[in-house]
């Protein structure tokens, strides 16, 4: 949610954040007017009650009914253009940031850095589906049989590989030292405390994941109607809300989480796209990062977060390239996006593996986190969230970077000490 006063300020920018996100249209001019009419409304409201306790002091009980019955008409009108207003502030999308490419399609993503050489073979190499399937490691026929399409059982040493991911993650994220490193060969001056593991709730009420503003487009959530329930798309769904309706002292900042949660996706208006292999499923296991900070270190915040998934591709030794995302490929809460797009030999392509949202104020004013200064005054703190492992993706692309000609696959050297192998599928 958009802070009403920047709304006033600026509705040139706020109408080219709607046009240029392809949000639902918003006639700006019309919310401003609601603002206008909820303020007059609630001051007029505020007198009359005054007006009511100053009758029912001096025992005036014919004045006391006669403003009674006045302010509940008042109240019923308020409410009217509370509601109104509310819809139409929900409704819009963040300001995407200076640096934001401006575009409607990933093509007008730009790339701002590739890092790391594309392993050459002297074969043609296999997609991660075929290498899995040869192997034993993957079977999505059955799968499909027991769950239907975009469904996958994932075995033998490639399951024991997610869970080595799982632990390399842990100990990057709760180690201080190591995160002290990270920052440091960034050039980042920023608080290195470490990330608080949560295994977080699967499922969430709509009306919460609506002020996260992840709620919409509906019908790519797994929505249970009866039980007013949807199901996670990602660990931060959850995360971002453990401090709704909070102040938060600014000494606690930054508040850092690593969750691991599975994801449900429904994956609507994607049909005959990545039907094979590990790269879009209905449901795989993912690792999260969302952070809490003062105003002033939202950027910052983000530089160090996709320090840490640089950092975390670096040590598995995958290629990848840095892409900052365009206006109409962020997300409605977005202020800044960044991808990480891993190389993928078996495909010939670079495929986004990591996100990093940056969102401002934007989510925290509408679930109400506010960080609360030693002076005693409160304003609503910054949000971040970020991938640092989308299992099905991470595993295809060490599939596919690590195949050998004989169909094994070797080990990335970070993960060998919790595999407890130098090779699978020999």
């Amino acid at each position: 949610m958009l802070d009403i006063q920047f709304i006033r300020d600026n509705p040139d920018i706020v109408k080219a954040a709607i046009q240029n996100k392809k949000t639902e249209p918003v006639d700006v001019a019309e919310l401003i007017a609601l603002a206008d009419s909820r303020k007059a409304l609630g001051q007029e409201l505020d007198a009359l009650n005054r007006a009511r306790n100053d009758a029912q002091k001096n025992r005036d009980i014919e004045t006391g009914k006669r403003l009674k019955d006045e302010a509940a008409a008042l109240e019923a009108k308020y409410a009217a253009v509370e509601k109104s207003y509310v819809a139409l502030m929900l409704k819009l999308p963040n300001i995407p940031s200076p640096d934001t490419p401006v575009g409607m399609s990933d093509d007008a993503n730009k790339v701002l850095r590739e890092v790391g050489e594309k392993p050459h073979f002297g074969f043609s190499p296999k997609p991660h589906w075929e290498l899995g399937e040869a192997l034993g490691l993957i079977d999505q026929e059955t799968a499909g049989e027991v769950s239907g399409a975009r469904f996958t059982y994932i075995k033998g040493d490639l399951a024991l590989m997610q869970f080595a991911l799982l632990s390399l993650s842990m100990s990057i994220l709760t180690n201080e030292e190591t995160l002290a490193d990270i920052a440091r060969r960034a050039g980042l001056t920023v608080s290195t405390k470490p990330f608080v593991p949560v295994i977080p709730p699967y499922m969430m009420k709509s009306a919460v994941m609506n002020r996260m503003a992840r709620l919409q487009p509906l019908d790519e959530r797994y929505f249970f109607e009866k039980d007013d329930i949807v199901l996670v798309g990602s660990a931060e769904h959850t995360l971002g809300p453990m401090h709704m309706d909070e102040s938060i002292p600014e000494a606690e900042l930054p508040i850092r989480y690593v969750g691991y949660s599975p994801a449900f996706r429904r994956e609507a208006g994607t049909y005959g796209k990545d039907t094979r292999g590990l790269i879009r499923l209905h449901h795989f296991d993912k690792i999260e990062m969302e952070t809490f900070v003062r105003p002033q270190d939202g950027y910052t915040e983000q530089d160090f977060i996709v320090a840490i998934q640089e950092h975390f591709l670096q040590l598995l030794g995958l290629p990848y390239q840095v892409v900052l995302k365009c206006t109409g490929d962020q997300g409605t809460p977005d202020h800044r996006a960044l991808d990480m797009e891993t190389w993928m030999p078996g495909q010939n392509a670079y495929r986004e593996t990591h996100t990093s949202d940056y969102m401002g104020g934007y989510q925290s004013r509408r679930l109400n986190t506010r960080v609360k200064h030693a002076s005693g005054e409160s304003e609503v703190l910054h949000m971040n969230d970020a991938t640092l492992v989308a299992m099905g993706r991470m595993l295809a692309a060490i599939l596919e970077n690590y195949q050998q000609a004989d169909g094994t696959v070797r080990v990335p050297r970070a993960l060998r000490p919790f595999l407890g192998k130098d090779v699978i599928g020999a």
